[in-house]
């Protein structure tokens, strides 16, 4: 696809390490249910957010204290006329230290204008990185709860 994927960055004073150990504890800082392992290269989780979402994602990249990528194999949006928008795209994390700081850059490749949950899956990504998981590296606490009903509209 030409159109551009979905990005944001943000910086923390955190180290790498710590903001990669944020980042693949999955649970502290995404909504919904979550089954699986989410650490560890090869692995596979599921998200699940009531009828309304669920993606099923094998960790296909991971570099300790640099990148993560979840590779999207299986996926269910009810909001869409194409549920399955999600399957085949990836999520990937990379951290990188800047001077005395860390930024953490976030892109979900192939999740792009011309699909149909652009606007609200863009704008669920953009609260759950830049709020609840920089809430989880800078404090230890993640607010992933706060968006659920605001994406499911």
């Amino acid at each position: 696809m030409s159109s551009q994927n979905f990005a944001t960055t943000f910086v923390v004073d955190q180290t790498p390490e710590e903001a990669f150990a944020a980042i693949t504890d999955v649970r502290g800082w995404w909504s919904g249910d979550i089954e699986g392992s989410t650490d560890t290269l090869g692995d596979e989780f599921t998200y699940r957010y009531q009828d309304i979402h669920y993606s099923k994602q094998t960790i296909a990249e991971l570099i300790p204290g640099k990148k993560v990528t979840w590779h999207v194999f299986d996926a269910y949006l009810n909001f869409t006329d194409d549920p399955n928008e999600w399957i085949g795209t990836d999520i990937t994390f990379e951290v990188t230290r800047s001077g005395d700081q860390t930024e953490v850059s976030f892109t979900h490749q192939g999740l792009v204008p011309e699909f149909e949950c652009f606007d609200k899956c863009s704008s669920a990504w953009g609260f759950y990185i830049n709020n609840s998981l920089k809430s989880f590296i800078t404090t230890g606490q993640g607010a992933p709860n706060p968006t659920q009903d605001r994406v499911a509209r």
